[in-house]
């Protein structure tokens, strides 16, 4: 089945090839489509913002579209960034620059009050169908002190998870997968996809 994957981050395609390798889908990129859409992420949720993103990209491909709205809550900031995530730090900082701001905000708290949580929300649109189906993951873990690890992207290298005594960015890709809010996310969005096309 051919879907159209809402996104023009790459690192995001390979995860979802990866975590639905046995769901024989065939992902077509917004780069294959030559689709260069600026779609306005403005709602206050991920959730909204992955429903605004699938239901324009639908409209425009004509094509089953999935579309992800994924970032960082940190409790001690207020659930910032949030739906800013993304573009923490202003629309042309760097992840270097993204991930030295936040530390700079949590220089001052505690340990055990550096809890923050990864995010997704999934919405999948299809021609002709009014309803969305929709999924969201949740992994909890903590900022750490300082970046560590090679793998991953985005925050990965700051978020710790005390389960695994490891940053986000020093699990393999698979074994991220298992736990990540994208993951979880995925897995949940595939049966209801299969039942739907």
């Amino acid at each position: 089945m051919k879907i159209v994957l809402a996104t023009e981050n790459h690192h995001k395609l390979l995860e979802f090839q990866r975590i639905l390798h046995k769901s024989q889908i065939q992902w077509i990129t917004l780069t294959d489509l030559q689709i260069t859409s600026n779609i306005a992420e403005n709602g206050v949720t991920f959730a909204e913002n992955a429903e605004l993103k699938a239901r324009e990209i639908c409209r425009i491909a004509d094509l089953p579209t999935l579309a992800d709205d994924s970032g960082l809550t940190v409790d001690a900031l207020g659930g910032r960034p949030g739906v800013h995530t993304a573009r923490y730090g202003g629309p042309k900082a760097t992840q270097s620059q993204q991930l030295k701001q936040l530390l700079n905000e949590m220089q001052t708290k505690a340990w055990e009050t550096r809890n923050a949580q990864f995010r997704c929300a999934l919405a999948l649109a299809i021609p002709g169908l009014p309803t969305m189906v929709t999924a969201e993951g949740v992994c909890p873990g903590v900022i750490a002190l300082q970046p560590r690890g090679r793998y991953g992207f985005g925050y990965d290298p700051i978020f710790y998870l005390p389960e695994h005594r490891q940053t986000m960015a020093e699990l393999t890709p698979l074994q991220k997968d298992r736990i990540s809010h994208r993951g979880l996310a995925a897995r949940s969005i595939s049966n209801k996809i299969h039942k739907l096309l």
